[in-house]
């Protein structure tokens, strides 16, 4: 597996969030934890990468609202 692109990432992102909502990061951690087992390293990667884009959307927007 390749690492995806930016796009993709933000993509998977919202799906897992859309089908996991507030357990979509433990989903995908454990979905890296599995990869990890196969030595698939670039899904791993992949995994790590999305959980950060979960928890960028998750987050609360910084400053007020104009």
């Amino acid at each position: 597996m390749a690492i995806l692109s930016d796009w993709e990432l933000w993509g998977c992102a919202n799906e897992t969030l859309k089908q996991h909502g507030a357990d979509a990061a433990i989903f995908a951690a454990m979905r890296a934890d599995e990869l990890l087992e196969e030595s698939d390293l670039d899904g791993v990667q992949n995994w790590l990468l999305i959980i950060d884009r979960i928890k960028q959307l998750l987050a609360k927007p910084e400053g007020g609202l104009h």
